[in-house]
């Protein structure tokens, strides 16, 4: 996300807890807060992907299949 995007996420947040927002503003917060949960939980998918555990059997497991199973499951 962009530098620029996220300022104006914190800007909008001073403003509501001061003078609060406009609909528009209102309405820029939510999609603007959209994109930016949206992009973090994309973060957060690929970051545990790479990630490996150790089971207490000593096998090695990748995040992704683990997490892969639990949704089958």
């Amino acid at each position: 996300m962009e530098q620029k995007k996220i300022d104006r996420i914190n800007e909008l947040a001073g403003k509501k807890k001061t003078t609060g927002l406009t609909k528009l503003e209102l309405e820029e917060q939510a999609v603007l807060r959209k994109e930016y949960i949206h992009l973090f939980r994309k973060n957060l998918i690929d970051t545990m992907e790479s990630v490996s555990v150790q089971d207490d059997d000593g096998t090695i497991r990748n995040m992704s299949d683990i997490t892969k199973k639990k949704h089958i499951e």
